[in-house]
């Protein structure tokens, strides 16, 4: 009994002293990557808003009581037709006057025609003198004034009269009216009769850095060939539903927004179905495709004052190597630019725990 407990005893002490003898230094065990080429099609969103291929305001040319309201809020209406009515009894008048004064200067016309000529006859007779004729020639010359005078009173009274039915200027959908039957409108009101937007077509204006804008041109060269070669770009509703069409971009601003740095950049979606509203908004999702790039996960990759890092595997010790990444990505690979190459073997995790130098076995 007592020689079976004393072998025990020797057992758990060399059991014991060998979980505490030092281990021997050997190379650390890190998952590692060999970098190769690959296709990448990366988003980036802008905030845009919404308008109108045409938004425009209906306001009155003319003074004048809204007599009939001729379209219902929100609906649509084509070029031409008549939105509204001001009262045109007044408008009537002025131009049955102005008819009358051009008959009336046309008589005058007449006689002072007459009276010229008559003149000129008596005067190879010798019976008028110069003078006579002379002033009958300018009564002729200022009843003609007079005609042309009441003939341009008679087109202004009857563009007036035109004035008075409200017409739109374009196809679109009319906004809310927030004017009605009787109320006193003219061309200096502060609120227009209301809004036409042709959305046929809707713009999407958003905004982009001036860095970006020239590395765009920088790439194709010029402007109208930057324009050409921009990617379809689609367009993320408020609701987070993607637009079932995709949009072109097709004109960048020629300024410059002061203080912001910002350039105001415009793309064009088609709105066959109306889903899209002047003056709404949403997010341009704008594509990068990237073909035969080097392609890394962020995690083989750390930061020291913004610059990034991997530890390439050299001789079995990982070596720091700083790289150039694309500034666009989906928050797990990096698209790099310049530093590394292909076949070139990097620590594909933790590389913020690795420290220069260190011996590294790789595991797949």
């Amino acid at each position: 009994m007592f020689l079976k407990t004393s072998v025990w005893a020797f057992s758990l002490m060399l059991a014991t002293s060998c979980n505490n003898a030092p281990q021997s230094a050997g190379s650390a065990s890190y998952k590692t990557t060999t970098v190769e080429y690959g296709n990448r099609t990366l988003s980036q969103d802008y905030t845009a808003t919404i308008s109108g291929r045409q938004s425009v305001e209906i306001r009155p040319q003319i003074s004048g009581t809204i007599t009939k309201v001729c379209i219902a809020e929100g609906s649509k209406v084509k070029k031409g037709q008549v939105l509204f009515i001001i009262d045109q009894v007044p408008y009537q008048a002025a131009l049955q006057t102005a008819i009358a004064n051009v008959k009336s200067a046309e008589a005058s016309v007449a006689t002072a025609r007459m009276t010229a000529d008559s003149k000129a006859e008596l005067f190879k007779e010798n019976v008028v003198s110069d003078f006579d004729l002379q002033m009958a020639r300018n009564a002729l010359l200022e009843a003609e004034a007079a005609l042309a005078q009441a003939k341009a009173n008679e087109v202004n009274a009857r563009n007036n009269l035109s004035y008075t039915e409200i017409k739109s200027p374009v196809d679109g959908v009319a906004s809310m009216l927030p004017y009605r039957v009787g109320a006193l409108v003219s061309p200096s009101i502060a609120t227009p009769l209301t809004t036409v937007s042709d959305d046929h077509e809707v713009y999407a204006y958003f905004s982009m850095t001036e860095n970006q804008v020239l590395s765009l041109i920088g790439k194709s060269g010029t402007l109208e060939k930057a324009l050409q070669e921009m990617p379809e770009v689609e367009l993320r509703l408020n609701n987070g539903q993607i637009y079932a069409h995709k949009g072109k971009i097709d004109a960048i601003s020629g300024t410059i927004e002061q203080g912001t740095g910002a350039i105001v950049v415009r793309a064009t979606f088609p709105n066959q179905e109306q889903m899209l509203r002047n003056g709404s908004s949403g997010e341009i999702i704008y594509p990068h495709k990237l073909e035969n790039k080097i392609v890394i996960p962020q995690e083989a990759t750390f930061e020291i004052q913004d610059k990034v890092f991997v530890y390439r595997v050299v001789d079995g010790k990982a070596t720091s190597a700083q790289v150039q990444v694309y500034p666009v990505s989906d928050g797990k690979e990096y698209v790099v630019e310049n530093g590394l190459n292909k076949g070139d073997i990097i620590i594909a995790e933790g590389a913020g725990l690795v420290r220069e130098g260190t011996p590294v076995e790789s595991v797949k």
